[in-house]
């Protein structure tokens, strides 16, 4: 992996995010019959709330999350994604750790993340990461795999 650095998100990342999500959501269009929820997200108020974070390699950033820390013992991953042409660098991996770091330091005991069933990486990538699938559900038409991680 370059150098790079994982921050909290600033408004002029806005753009990026949105291009990122934008690419690596977009390959999924053709496997779901609706555009994928990070596709539709207010990245605005997330930066503004301090959910969203940038990994950035010093030119530009190339990948983000989105954290929603939860009641009780549990912190959400909502949203993490990489831009296309840096998959397989290493940056999701830099993220996920951070996530589970910050969750951490938060208090919290529990990462909980999800993703669509048509995003069969996903799928597979996360219990290579020790996340354990707990829950299937339907929410706002989108078909959803739970996973969580004890921290």
């Amino acid at each position: 992996m370059r150098a790079s650095s994982i921050r909290k998100a600033l408004p002029q990342d806005e753009k990026a995010i949105r291009e990122i999500a934008e690419a690596a959501y977009g390959i999924y269009l053709e496997r779901m019959d609706k555009k994928p929820a990070p596709m539709l997200e207010d990245y605005a108020a997330r930066i503004a709330a301090g959910q969203a974070y940038a990994l950035d390699d010093g030119k530009c950033v190339q990948a983000f999350m989105v954290l929603v820390p939860q009641d009780g013992e549990t912190m959400l991953l909502d949203n993490i994604a990489v831009r296309p042409q840096c998959q397989k660098s290493g940056y999701g991996m830099a993220l996920m750790s951070r996530a589970e770091h910050i969750a951490r330091d938060a208090g919290k005991k529990w990462i909980i993340l999800y993703t669509n069933e048509a995003m069969h990486e996903n799928l597979a990538w996360y219990p290579r990461l020790g996340y354990e699938d707990f829950e299937h559900r339907t929410e706002n038409g989108y078909r959803r795999v739970y996973f969580r991680k004890a921290l």
